[in-house]
């Protein structure tokens, strides 16, 4: 199935080629950089014991509410329509005391769907589709078995909490030299702490970067695979690496 959302970095037409990279059996799946799920979503299910994190607030109130108050969350959404002023008034809003979590995440869910590039900052001029109906469908995803833990954690933290011989930890941090076009901040020394974090773990990982001299040189003791996928932005294509530590 696919994400519910767009979400910028996405994984969407990537997700089938790091699915197949995936060890033959591991026992814990943990997405350490979430966004919209894309990875999570290629499949019914990863492992009897699944997490999904992210640092967005917003994002991680919008997936525990689909997962969690399902209803409540798409008969909020239904309220809004496809228009400028919407937006305006969500992008005015959305941060105001006061509201349920609830209100919150259909307000969020609403400005990743209007927004140009799922950016959250200028109106998409389009007619795009705002319709809350397949969040019924993410919330059988998330809660299938014991259902999806969700956090929202820093990825350092995250994996400490999780790592175990049997785990498998998903990565896709913000790509280098590309940090500015997220929310949360990401700096060159987040790149080594998650390097030093990853290096330092009992299960495996797969992680997803930008192919940039810095970073090839940075898990140099790793398997590096280049990949290429189609440019979201622009004509041809965009390459992109996949590391791993198996």
């Amino acid at each position: 199935m696919k994400s519910f959302i767009p979400w910028v970095g996405g994984k969407s037409l990537l997700a089938k080629k790091i699915v197949s990279m995936f060890p033959d059996s591991f026992g814990r799946y943990i997405e350490v950089f979430g966004g919209g799920g894309s990875v999570l979503f290629a499949k019914d299910k990863h492992a009897s014991f699944e997490v999904y994190n992210d640092i967005n607030g917003q994002l991680v109130n919008l997936f525990r509410c689909a997962r969690f108050h399902c209803e409540e969350l798409q008969r909020e959404i239904s309220g809004y329509i496809n228009a400028r002023e919407i937006f305006e008034d969500i992008k005015a809003q959305i941060n105001v005391r006061g509201m349920t979590d609830i209100q919150r995440a259909a307000m969020f869910y609403v400005q990743i769907k209007l927004s140009y590039g799922s950016k959250c900052k200028d109106y998409g001029c389009d007619k795009r589709g705002i319709s809350p109906e397949y969040l019924s469908e993410i919330e059988k995803r998330l809660k299938t078995g014991a259902g999806v833990i969700i956090e929202n954690e820093d990825f350092e933290k995250l994996i400490k909490i999780y790592d175990h011989p049997n785990a498998l930890f998903y990565c896709d941090p913000p790509y280098h030299k590309a940090e500015k076009f997220y929310k949360n901040p990401f700096t060159q020394n987040d790149h080594e702490r998650l390097k030093n974090s990853l290096s330092n773990i009992k299960g495996r990982f797969i992680l997803s970067y930008n192919d940039d001299e810095y970073i090839r040189e940075l898990y140099n003791d790793y398997n590096i695979t280049a990949v290429e996928r189609q440019n979201n932005l622009s004509s041809g294509t965009y390459k992109e690496l996949i590391i791993t530590n198996y």
